[in-house]
């Protein structure tokens, strides 16, 4: 019996690893900032895209657009702002199409 969700597999191993600190840190950002040496913010912004990645992971869309625009945010490939303005617009138009 596999008991391991989808959404574990699909994380790389440095997602797993902070992953693995910040549970044994209590869910301390604080503490994880500490054994990383960086900064509170580093760490949030860190906790924040590993949210959106298993977000992603879970909704499985079947829009591969939408689904591509999302995974090139995550990779730093495409700011969030750009993203959501092309996610937003694309949505848009296929609502006008569907209604034409």
């Amino acid at each position: 019996m596999d008991i391991i969700p989808k959404w574990i597999s699909k994380l790389d191993d440095e997602d797993i690893q902070f992953i693995r600190r910040f549970l044994l840190a209590s869910g301390s950002l604080k503490r994880v900032a500490a054994e990383y040496s960086v900064t509170y913010p580093t760490v949030r912004l860190r906790l924040d895209r590993l949210i959106q990645k298993i977000k992603l992971n879970e909704e499985q869309q079947a829009d591969t657009y939408i689904s591509t625009i999302k995974q090139l945010a995550l990779e730093d490939k495409l700011d969030f702002n750009t993203a959501k303005l092309l996610i937003s617009e694309y949505r848009k138009t296929k609502e006008e199409n569907d209604h034409a």
